[in-house]
């Protein structure tokens, strides 16, 4: 048995973007899922402003990917966001919760960035998920 090749997990509505920029919404591999970076842009592409909005709009984003996968959030066991300032956080960690409520937690880590790849973007999401 060789090892499994990587497979790229491209939903339908992420695909014009993934192809404007050359990279894959997630990547599959084993028993692994990496989910590259979700934001809060709607489906015309747009960033979100309101910050709860944008925020539930990057989870949605992130669901999207995993469901393409055949996956939920409970298969995340590492998420990574990026945040362009802390003043939302707790609502950001509240929000975080409604998609992320059952035991076991992932593994979280929070960084502080100076700029995300869009203006008014407050929060970038990565995540790790196995089957």
């Amino acid at each position: 048995m060789g090892a499994e090749r990587a497979k790229a997990i491209v939903p339908e509505e992420m695909q014009g973007t993934a192809e404007a920029f050359s990279y894959s919404p997630g990547i599959s591999c084993g028993e692994w899922v990496f989910v590259s970076g979700q934001v809060g842009r709607n489906s015309l592409g747009e960033v979100v402003r309101d910050p709860e909005s944008q925020f539930v709009v990057a989870f949605e984003n992130l669901g999207t990917v995993l469901r393409e996968a055949g996956l939920s959030f409970g298969h995340v066991v590492d998420l990574t966001t990026y945040h362009t300032t802390f003043e939302h956080f707790p609502l950001f960690a509240e929000i975080k919760n409604r998609y992320l409520s059952e035991a076991p937690h992932p593994a979280w880590t929070g960084v502080g960035v100076s700029a995300l790849a869009l203006p008014g973007l407050l929060v970038e999401i990565k995540a790790i998920a196995q089957r």
